[in-house]
């Protein structure tokens, strides 16, 4: 049974491919398929940890009732107003985009 072959052709004009080809080239001889599986398998198993995480976030903010999440005290100022905390516009961009 013949070993599969992939060949690597960067092109030079995109910037990632060159970038690619640059730390390729630094790898020692004798050394570079075995750079190449942990690249791979490291890559492979970073989308899993992301998507573990993402999963774990998001059933941990469905279990948040915004409602509940603040205690709501007394003005330190009779008569003055309660002024719940605002959740800032950055935060909930970046909850939005995880889902």
């Amino acid at each position: 049974m013949s070993r599969p072959v992939f060949s690597f052709r960067p092109n030079l004009e995109n910037p990632e491919h060159v970038r690619a080809w640059e730390i390729l080239k630094r790898v020692p001889e004798g050394q570079k398929n075995r750079f190449l599986v942990q690249a791979i398998l490291q890559k492979d198993q970073a989308r899993y940890l992301e998507k573990m995480i993402r999963k774990a976030v998001r059933r941990e903010l469905e279990g948040i009732r915004p409602e509940k999440r603040y205690v709501s005290v007394e003005p330190e100022v009779p008569g003055a107003e309660i002024q719940e905390p605002k959740i800032p516009d950055q935060m909930l961009d970046f909850l939005f985009q995880i889902e």
